[in-house]
Formats: C-alpha cells, sequence, structure tokens
C-alpha cells in the first residue's frame, strides 16, 4: 500500500492483494521506521459504523476508516477510487483510495507484479 500526503490529502493506492486483504481481514497496514525506534504506521481499515470514509492520526498512527459495504463493492467492481472531504472545522481534509494500476513507462525500482491491469494496456504483467 503506497501513500501519498499533499497539503491537506491523503492519498492510498493498494494492489490486487492488499484489496483482497481488505476485504476478507478487514484490515491493510504499512509501517515507515525512522530509526531509533521511531515509525509511523498508516492504515487502512473497514468500518461498520460510519457511513463515510474518515482519517484519523494518534501515536505516530494515520488511521483511515472505509464504511464495509463502499469497500466491498470498491473491491468486488472495476471501480478504481473512492473518496471523501472530512469536513475540519474551517478546513477539510481529502482522502482518496485507489487501485493501483501498472505504470506505462517501465519502473525498475518497483514491483509492479500485483498492480492492477492498466486500462490502456490491458495486461496485469510488465508496463
Amino acid at each position: 500500500m503506497k501513500l501519498r500526503i499533499k497539503g491537506s490529502s491523503l492519498r492510498l493506492r493498494l494492489t490486487q492483494g492488499e484489496v483482497q486483504s481488505l476485504e476478507t481481514a478487514g484490515e491493510v497496514a504499512e509501517q515507515v521506521h525512522f530509526g531509533g525506534g521511531a515509525r509511523l504506521t498508516y492504515r487502512l481499515c473497514t468500518d461498520t459504523r460510519n457511513q463515510e470514509i474518515s482519517a484519523s492520526y494518534g501515536d505516530n498512527v494515520i488511521d483511515i476508516r472505509v464504511p464495509l459495504e463502499a469497500a466491498l463493492t470498491w473491491s468486488r467492481t472495476n471501480q478504481v477510487t473512492l473518496s471523501h472531504a472530512q469536513a475540519l472545522g474551517d478546513e477539510e481534509l481529502r482522502i482518496v483510495i485507489e487501485k493501483d494500476w501498472n505504470c506505462l513507462a517501465p519502473r525498475s525500482d518497483e514491483d509492479e507484479s500485483d498492480n492492477f491491469p492498466h486500462p490502456e494496456t490491458g495486461t496485469a504483467k510488465g508496463c
């Protein structure tokens, strides 16, 4: 799972296996280690209590929750993106969850073997 943070937006990209894990286990998580025991965890979980995507941060964990029904529909269809603008008083946090596609140009530094096929190539293997 990839996390992109830009300004007041969070964007997650999930491989096919991660989408399957979200559906079956209800959670996908990754960690960034900074040395000296410091780490940042980012986690995507399904949620049966809320009807909107939401994010929170505490104890070095970015927690993103997506309604279970929305997650199931997303994982079982060709729908590419889930998104929501979470109100934060006078501001908002934009949250985007996407299926990660193979790139069109080759990248030697990334394993894309589990990415979704790019619609312009129609193949799950290579770029």
